[in-house]
């Protein structure tokens, strides 16, 4: 179960840290829409856990990030849209960042940061000198490199909201999609990340498309 008060002190901390020392309206009822959002009916993996394991992967790669904090709003705003039988869905939740974030007095510059990190989220695969793009990706992919129990767990949920797909169609589709992040160069871009979870997690990919193969 998420701490929704350390989530709530989380947000608060990185958007004061964005927003620099001028200040800004309450942090509280922003970090409250996000939270619900984050709690809807249809999240089976991309829920406060998923959130909670992003920002806890930022933390630990923060010194690989030109600006930690806007890759934590980042990740705040990287699946606050999430509907699995829409295509739009980081172009919505980055276009939500450009909206809340001035209000919530942020600069224009660091809006726009966050925001295309936000849809830097589609394709996981940031330049190599987009340190903050790098952080963010990685953070957000190491699921991939769970033990096998967390592995298993993360694809039951992201099953779970693909539930009105039958079958056949679905092990198509994840089949396509773990076969396109076994094509990548690289999984990880920071040190940390390629170091520690890029074998674990080609080989936790390549496992399940066996499994869904047969």
């Amino acid at each position: 179960m998420a701490d929704l008060d350390a989530l709530r002190a989380r947000w608060a901390s990185a958007l004061q840290g964005a927003r620099g020392p001028g200040g800004g309206p309450d942090p509280a009822p922003y970090a409250d829409n996000l939270l619900a959002r984050w709690q809807e009916p249809q999240r089976h993996y991309h829920t406060l856990t998923h959130l909670t394991a992003v920002l806890d992967h930022v933390d630990a790669l923060q010194a690989y990030a030109d600006d930690p904090d806007v890759v934590r709003l980042a990740a705040w705003f990287h699946d606050a849209v999430y509907l699995p039988d829409r295509l739009e869905n980081e172009e919505r939740s980055a276009r939500l960042a450009e909206r809340a974030l001035p209000e919530a007095g942020v600069s224009r510059a660091r809006t726009a940061e966050a925001a295309r990190l936000v849809r830097l989220t589609v394709g996981h695969d940031p330049a190599a000198d987009d340190r903050n793009g790098q952080v963010l990706c990685d953070a957000d992919l190491a699921i991939l490199a769970a033990p096998p129990s967390a592995y298993a767990a993360y694809a039951a949920g992201v099953r779970e909201e693909y539930g009105f797909v039958p079958n056949d169609a679905f092990h198509e589709g994840r089949s396509a999609v773990l076969r396109q992040l076994l094509a990548l160069p690289r999984l990880f871009h920071t040190p940390q990340g390629q170091a520690e979870w890029e074998a674990t997690a080609r080989y936790n990919i390549a496992s399940e498309l066996e499994m869904l193969s047969n």
